[in-house]
């Protein structure tokens, strides 16, 4: 894939990311002397009117949002091929994806990290949102500045709707391994009961699974972590999780 030089007002440097949707190219902003993530929807999607709209929507809601555990939007344009894009705060840390890729991470931090993705779950159902994708690859990391924490980020909203809306989908929406089963069910209501379905799943991911996420089917709750006492009947039921209250 050939790098644009530039993407509206942004020099581009390279490429961050490619998804189903999407590519993620790293920017630079030479007023500010600032790095930005550019998302760019997919040429081969450029045409398909719910697509780019669901694009926007994501572009849209992380802007009404505004939260320090949410990913940012700087602005939106488009390019001249008509196809829009995002500039997105860059997640310099990269994504749990990556961090999961490179080993296993130690039990206190994993609970720690959890609970961030938790809190930041919680904004989302707060102002009436569900996720439905909660996966490794749409968890980032920023870095707050000399001595700060490491801010954990929400990332990725484009199957995220309105509750209220939620429940009209008509196709399948989600990652196989860290759905609910009701996402895969056209006429089933989807609510905040399927980003708890995700969490436990990701949690398993953190606390229990094959480290080198080899297993192509999910988590595996077969495996156990003795320090958080994760037995074999617990991880089977974390798949049963209630709605957060």
């Amino acid at each position: 894939m050939t790098a644009p030089l530039r993407i509206g007002p942004y020099a581009i440097e390279r490429l961050l990311g490619v998804g189903s949707f999407a590519t993620v190219w790293l920017g630079h902003d030479r007023a500010l002397d600032a790095h930005v993530a550019i998302k760019v929807l997919a040429e081969n999607w450029s045409h398909d009117l719910r697509v780019r709209e669901r694009f926007l929507d994501e572009a849209r809601l992380l802007r009404r949002l505004e939260h320090e555990r949410l990913i940012r939007v700087h602005a939106v344009g488009e390019l001249p091929d008509g196809r829009p894009y995002a500039v997105l705060a860059w997640a310099d840390g990269g994504s749990l994806r990556d961090r999961l890729a490179a080993g296993e991470i130690p039990t206190p931090a994993a609970l720690r990290l959890l609970g961030e993705v938790c809190a930041g779950v919680a904004v989302l159902h707060r102002h009436g949102v569900v996720h439905r994708d909660l996966t490794p690859g749409n968890i980032l990391f920023r870095s707050a500045g000399p001595g700060g924490p490491e801010q954990v980020l929400i990332a990725d909203l484009g199957l995220a709707k309105a509750l209220a809306a939620a429940s009209g989908l008509t196709a399948r929406a989600g990652t196989p391994g860290y759905m609910a089963p009701e996402q895969d069910d056209p006429g089933a209501v989807v609510d905040t009961r399927a980003d708890v379905y995700g969490l436990g799943r990701l949690g398993i991911r953190l606390l229990a699974a094959d480290p080198s996420g080899a297993n192509p089917t999910g988590p595996d709750p077969s495996r156990r972590v003795p320090e958080v006492g994760l037995r074999d009947d617990v991880a089977e039921k974390s798949t049963r999780l209630t709605p957060m209250t």
